[in-house]
């Protein structure tokens, strides 16, 4: 339905969402690993996100990483799409026709104006706070839910038991 880059771009606010806060800044490295993917595009699309006004900050440094405010995670995910260039998916027509209404409609308007209303309402009252709570550290990859990769552990060596 998306663009790969909004595919990757919404996992990884959601991510965000669900793990970041001011206190709590991810590296990028970190984002990609768990929404697996190239880490190369996840900062560029990052990078995207932090300078167009959007609520996810960045800070430089050793200590630094990637956040959301709150007001970041109360976005919703039209906004988001809107953000991207993607709102066209649910706004216009679903073959991309620039004439496509009532008295010239494509021949999938009639069945798709059916689940347009539903679909933006989906993507307007949906908030990426929603989505990351109801996420619980799961996401949908090519048709199987996989849980979220976190942060690698270290590998702890068993200790002894004492004698």
């Amino acid at each position: 339905m998306f663009s790969k880059t909004t595919e990757y771009a919404l996992r990884a606010i959601i991510y965000l969402a669900k793990h970041s806060d001011i206190n709590y800044k991810i590296g990028i490295a970190t984002v990609a690993s768990a929404i697996d993917a190239p880490k190369s595009f996840t900062a560029k699309i990052l990078q995207k996100l932090t300078k167009d006004n959007f609520p996810i900050s960045s800070i430089p440094g050793p200590n630094g990483g990637l956040y959301m405010t709150m007001e970041g995670k109360n976005t919703t995910v039209l906004q988001v799409l809107e953000l991207l260039n993607e709102d066209h998916v649910i706004n216009k027509c679903v073959l991309g026709l620039q004439e496509c209404n009532e008295e010239t409609p494509c021949p999938m308007h009639a069945r798709y104006k059916l689940i347009k209303p539903l679909l933006q309402d989906m993507f307007i009252t949906k908030t990426l706070n929603d989505l990351a709570l109801e996420l619980d550290h799961r996401i949908r990859l090519n048709n199987s839910i996989l849980p979220l990769k976190t942060e690698k552990k270290r590998n702890k060596t068993p200790t002894k038991p004492e004698k």
